[in-house]
């Protein structure tokens, strides 16, 4: 056999053999029943992931990791549930200390499964997309790089005669495995950011960009088409800064809006991992 189809194979057969992420996390969540520390993140993931699959925005999420001391705490609940010696205790302890680490990774790559599973990269929960709502108003807004329409869909429900125009240009439905575009929650026209913009710009008051591919210009594009054209538009940019999204060269030129409602956009927008994505508005 080719080595190539071989390596293809067996990292196939890998894949399927590990336990389904919700499987996992479902089942601690029964293992840490008596422990609300954790069993409250473990619940947060689940039900994100219901509503999602269900087709609706879910809840802001709280830092999905394991508190520093618990492990600490946990020797302390068991000492008091276990009489000293007994060995029911020691077993408890042996089977909650080594599942630990494995919760807490799975906490931690809860956004790898949005992203596999929804084509999801920027979390957008059901506050925010009332923060965002609120700060659009009923005026007309272009999406650009929308992936699945997450943030559109949202703002559909919220704003049902608001005009928006939602646009991809689907090249992630080309990459094996990446469920952007492939799943869309919402009608998605096939125009890349720069084309949208030119095709909108005379109908539109907002733009909206959220996680601009990493060290890719498309971003840094966009913002010159948007600088000569005729119109003056706010880009509503959702990303990490001289991080995980968007180009260097778009972080260094942009000029960003600092007041009252830029805070309230991110008002319940807030990291829930390791990355530190905000909402910016920049012109």
């Amino acid at each position: 056999m080719n080595p190539k189809k071989l390596k293809q194979l067996k990292k196939r057969a890998k894949q399927q053999s590990v336990t389904p992420y919700i499987q996992q996390m479902t089942r601690y969540r029964t293992l840490f029943k008596d422990d609300p520390q954790i069993l409250v993140l473990i619940n947060n993931v689940l039900e994100a992931d219901r509503l999602l699959a269900a087709g609706l925005a879910p809840q802001q999420l709280p830092v999905l990791e394991v508190p520093d001391d618990f492990q600490d705490q946990l020797f302390a609940r068991i000492n008091q549930q276990y009489p000293l010696g007994d060995p029911a205790g020691d077993a408890a302890w042996n089977q909650l200390s080594a599942a630990l680490p494995k919760v807490d990774k799975l906490l931690r790559d809860f956004r790898d499964y949005l992203e596999a599973q929804y084509g999801m990269w920027a979390y957008i929960s059901a506050p925010f997309l009332k923060d965002l709502a609120d700060f659009t108003g009923n005026a007309p807004v272009l999406e650009v790089m929308a992936g699945n329409g997450y943030i559109s869909k949202g703002l559909k429900r919220l704003h049902p005669s608001q005009p928006i125009y939602t646009t991809d240009s689907k090249d992630w439905t080309h990459e094996t495995g990446n469920q952007t575009g492939r799943h869309p929650v919402t009608s998605i026209e096939a125009l890349d950011a720069v084309s949208a913009f030119k095709q909108y710009a005379g109908s539109i008051k907002y733009v909206i960009m959220a996680w601009s591919p990493d060290k890719l210009t498309i971003d840094w594009d966009l913002l010159q088409a948007m600088r000569q054209d005729e119109h003056d538009i706010p880009l509503i940019v959702i990303g990490e800064k001289y991080g995980a999204t968007g180009s260097k060269q778009f972080w260094d030129e942009a000029t960003y809006q600092n007041d009252d409602a830029v805070t309230k956009l991110n008002a319940h927008f807030r990291r829930f991992d390791l990355i530190h994505d905000q909402v910016y508005v920049v012109r």
